[in-house]
């Protein structure tokens, strides 16, 4: 056999490329369904993973800010006195790990007025509403204002879980738990969670 005739023999049929073909498309048609597929059950993976973070931030940040104090060589410690300053170290701590960290967004009108948020994920429908326990602010008035925040936020198109957190240094709440249970809800797609730190 010459060696023209041994390459004639590894060109294939017309069926055999056929069948190539045929394979190739329904591998690549197989691929576009199963991604497909995958793609309606990525969101509510990334939202779940999302909520899991935020609230590892918020039940952590007592432990941050113990450690941004401990400074060397005596060196002022980075005081937190107000919501401000929770706010700031919180923002910084969210960018970690969002790309898109919006403050002071304005909620929708609600009797009338409207709120500015403290922290808006806008890719994870997640609003952060921060309040810290301080002289002049009794349990009752931080009770009062995170029920009018519920009211203004579901009304916000982009916000389906709403995080109260109330950073409370000197453990002024009196049973944060329950406080914790009495304010936290689900009412059809919104969802209310209230996180009081330290978690004594």
């Amino acid at each position: 056999m010459t060696r023209s005739s041994k390459h004639l023999e590894n060109i294939p049929s017309p069926q055999v490329e056929a069948l190539f073909r045929n394979l190739i498309l329904r591998a690549i048609n197989f691929k576009k369904v199963a991604e497909d597929i995958l793609s309606q059950y990525k969101q509510p993976i990334e939202i779940d993973q999302s909520s899991q973070i935020v609230e590892r931030i918020l039940e952590k940040f007592p432990a941050v800010v113990n450690e941004i104090n401990r400074r060397y060589n005596n060196r002022p410690p980075f005081e937190i006195k107000d919501e401000y300053d929770v706010q700031d170290l919180l923002r910084g701590l969210l960018r970690l790990y969002f790309d898109d960290v919006r403050d002071e967004e304005w909620t929708p009108s609600y009797a009338g007025g409207s709120a500015r948020m403290d922290f808006l994920l806008k890719p994870e429908q997640t609003v952060i509403e921060v309040k810290m326990v301080r002289r002049g602010l009794t349990q009752k008035q931080i009770r009062e204002q995170l029920i009018i925040d519920k009211a203004y936020y579901k009304n916000h198109p982009d916000c389906k879980k709403l995080y109260c957190f109330i950073y409370d240094p000197e453990g002024k709440i009196k049973n944060p738990r329950g406080f914790e249970r009495d304010l936290s809800e689900k009412v059809n797609d919104f969802e209310t969670k209230v996180l009081v730190v330290p978690r004594i």
